[in-house]
C-alpha cells in the first residue's frame, strides 16, 4: 500500500469493499485438507475487505449426498474455528431452509430461458462416450429437448470470449477451453447441472467476491458465458474472482474426498488438533513459517 501527500493531508488508498463471499462445499465426501486451504483463504479475504461469509452447501446431486457428509461440514468448520456469517448453523436447519432443492424454481426459470432462446440442444451421448473421445454430433441432429434420458448442452460456439474481473484489479479476456465447449446445463435425470446452479446461487445471494481454486478457472469461464446468455452478465460480470493455488497429494494429483487420510475427520479422530492440521496444510503448500490457525495460514498464502 502506498500513500499520496496532498498538502498537509496524507491519503491512503482504501481496500476494495465487498458485500459477500461464500464457501460452497459439496457433501459428496468428508472435507479434506484442500477444502480447508480454500476456506481459510476465503475467510481471510472476507475479513480484509469487509465481506460477509455465506455457507452454501451444494447438495442438488442427491444421489451423491450423504447426511454424514453434511454433518461433517459443520463439525469440521467448528473444530477448526473457521467462521461464517450467513447460512445454516446445523445440518437440520440446512435441510429445512438452505438446501438447493428449495431453489429449484430459480434453476428451472433459467433453464426455461435457455430453452426458449434456443441456446441449448439435447444430447443423448453417454459420459463414457464423451470421456473416450467420441465427438458429439447431437447439435446437428436437432433432438427434441423433451427427449427422455437426454441432457441439455449450452451451444457455446468455438470462439466465445468472456471477460473476468480479477482480484488484482485487472480484466482477463479468455475463451472456453476445448473440454468446456457445449457444456451440460441440465443432466439426463432432469436436474440442473453444477455450472448453472452455482451461477444462479451466486446471483441469488448477491456474491461479489468469488474465491476458487485454480482448477476451477474453466468453470469460471463457463459460468460467465452462461450468465451472458441468460441475461445476467452485468450482475455476474461485476463480481471479482480470486483463484488460489492448490495443494496436491502428489506432484500430479489433486486431493480428493475419497482420500481418507487427508480428511479432517480422519485426522481429528487420530488426535490431531487444529494447530497440527494447519501446520500440515502449510507444509504441503510450501509455507515455511509457523502456522497454528486459519488466519496465519491464509495470510501466508495471500501475501506470498
Amino acid at each position: 500500500m502506498f500513500s499520496v501527500l496532498l498538502g498537509d493531508i496524507i491519503q491512503v488508498p482504501l481496500q476494495p469493499v465487498y458485500t459477500r463471499t461464500r464457501i460452497a462445499p459439496t457433501p459428496s465426501g468428508f472435507l479434506h485438507l484442500g477444502n480447508i486451504f480454500s476456506f481459510a483463504v476465503t475467510a481471510e479475504l472476507a475479513r480484509k475487505h469487509g465481506a460477509k461469509i455465506l455457507l452454501r452447501i451444494d447438495d442438488l446431486d442427491q444421489s451423491r449426498v450423504n447426511k454424514a457428509y453434511v454433518q461433517d461440514i459443520f463439525d469440521t468448520l467448528n473444530f477448526l474455528q473457521i467462521p461464517w456469517d450467513e447460512g445454516p448453523r446445523n445440518a437440520d436447519y440446512f435441510g429445512l431452509n438452505y438446501s438447493q432443492t428449495h431453489r429449484l424454481d430459480k434453476y428451472e426459470q433459467a433453464l426455461g430461458k435457455l430453452g426458449d432462446g434456443k441456446n441449448v440442444f439435447a444430447c443423448t451421448c453417454s459420459r463414457q462416450q464423451i470421456n473416450n473421445g467420441m465427438v458429439c454430433t447431437c447439435y446437428e441432429k436437432h433432438i427434441p429437448l423433451g427427449t427422455q434420458n437426454a441432457s441439455w448442452r449450452l451451444y457455446t460456439g468455438n470462439d466465445a470470449e468472456v471477460s473476468i474481473k480479477t482480484y488484482d484489479g485487472g480484466i482477463i479476456k479468455a475463451v472456453l477451453p476445448v473440454e468446456m465447449e457445449n457444456f451440460v446445463v441440465r443432466k439426463k435425470d432432469g436436474f440442473p447441472a453444477y455450472q448453472l446452479t452455482s451461477l444462479i446461487d451466486d446471483i441469488f445471494y448477491e456474491v461479489d467476491l468469488i474465491v476458487r481454486g485454480q482448477d476451477l478457472w474453466p468453470s469460471t469461464l463457463a459460468q460467465m458465458l452462461l450468465a451472458n446468455v441468460v441475461g445476467e452478465g452485468n450482475i455476474f460480470g461485476s463480481a471479482t474472482f480470486y483463484h488460489h493455488p492448490l495443494i496436491m497429494e502428489t506432484a500430479y494429483k489433486k486431493l480428493s474426498k475419497s482420500a481418507g487420510v487427508t480428511s479432517i475427520k480422519y485426522l481429528r479422530e487420530n488426535d490431531k488438533n487444529p494447530a497440527a492440521i494447519f501446520t500440515l496444510i502449510a507444509g504441503m503448500a510450501g509455507i515455511e513459517q509457523p502456522v497454528n490457525n486459519w488466519e496465519q495460514l491464509a495470510a501466508a498464502i495471500i501475501n506470498s
